[in-house]
């Protein structure tokens, strides 16, 4: 497999691909089709839903349908594992959302490069996008960086941005830098292969963290403000979801976005969605009934037939 570089020229480039999660997959996908991706790293079967059947992920999925080698590890800094990775003569090693992290003896002497989601240093951490929507970021996007001892503290190589939108939600923001992710994982490897590349240290003093985040984080607080509850919902979309209890009818919030009316009373919903907080409002734009399928909140409430505004509850 040839790659076209920036000046015209062609070069080999042979690639392992280490990931787990659907962020990676258009990257890995974009390295198929320019680079020889010799060997995909990917985590073990899972069980997943409710009957707990073992699944492949994401990535394991696509390295099938692609034909490309792959191998599932448990723990890729056991030393067997560690001589097995490094058999591999290659020119780089791409990481997106793996995993596992990759210790100095798996490293040594390799290129190895990582892609992120956020603008770092800020959002170093899990939930980079969800972190990013939940505090009102006008922007966010997608780094490649160096792989480093602490956690998304590398070099950065490369960097592209991203606006958000008032009623983005994680979900949105996820598949579209997804798909930002394989032209800025190509630019950095094209540099690499002229000899141009030079890394960025990150700002200590602009590092913001973005913890793991959990079913206890998807509470809105009905006497707070409109906008942080807004970016809340919008931030924990699809998952882990924040509810309502609306009308004895438990909602997941989907997508929530600014109200054109501030005239409901706080801990209220209109039939329109406006639903009152502390201060101001929100509108409620897309919901799941417990049970059923994602709708607008439009088609939920013409099938309820809210006739005025009502009291609703924030689950325990």
């Amino acid at each position: 497999m040839r790659c076209v570089i920036f000046d015209g020229r062609t070069a080999d480039m042979r690639v392992v691909f280490f990931g787990s999660g659907a962020f990676g997959v258009p990257t890995l996908k974009q390295l198929h089709a320019n680079f020889d991706v010799c060997c995909v790293v990917s985590q073990p079967d899972r069980p997943a839903g409710r009957r707990r059947t073992p699944g492949a992920t994401p990535i394991s999925d696509e390295a099938l349908r692609l034909g490309l080698p792959l191998l599932r590890m448990q723990d890729i800094n056991e030393p067997a594992n560690i001589d097995r990775l490094r058999a591999f003569e290659t020119d780089a090693w791409v990481v997106i959302a793996f995993g596992q992290r990759c210790s100095p003896e798996l490293l040594h002497d390799r290129f190895a490069i990582n892609l992120h989601a956020s603008l770092l240093p800020r959002w170093r951490g899990a939930a980079p996008i969800h972190h990013a929507v939940m505090a009102g970021d006008a922007q966010t996007g997608v780094s490649v960086i160096t792989l480093d001892r602490i956690m998304d503290a590398g070099l950065v190589l490369g960097r592209m941005g991203q606006p958000i939108e008032c009623t983005d939600t994680t979900g949105d923001l996820h598949d579209a830098l997804a798909n930002v992710g394989p032209t800025l994982v190509q630019q950095v490897l094209a540099k690499h292969l002229n000899e141009g590349l030079v890394g960025q240290p990150q700002d200590a003093a602009l590092v913001t963290l973005a913890p793991r985040l959990g079913r206890a984080d998807a509470v809105i607080d009905l006497s707070g403000d409109a906008d942080i509850q807004r970016q809340r919902i919008n931030g924990l979309s699809p998952w882990p979801g924040c509810r309502l209890v609306v009308d004895g009818v438990e909602l997941r919030l989907l997508r929530a976005g600014p109200a054109d009316s501030n005239s409901v009373e706080p801990g209220c919903l209109s039939s329109s969605g406006v639903l009152g907080c502390g201060t101001g409002a929100l509108q409620l734009l897309e919901v799941q009934p417990a049970g059923g399928r994602a709708m607008t909140f439009e088609s939920w409430a013409n099938g309820r037939r809210l006739d005025a505004p009502v009291v609703v509850e924030v689950p325990a």
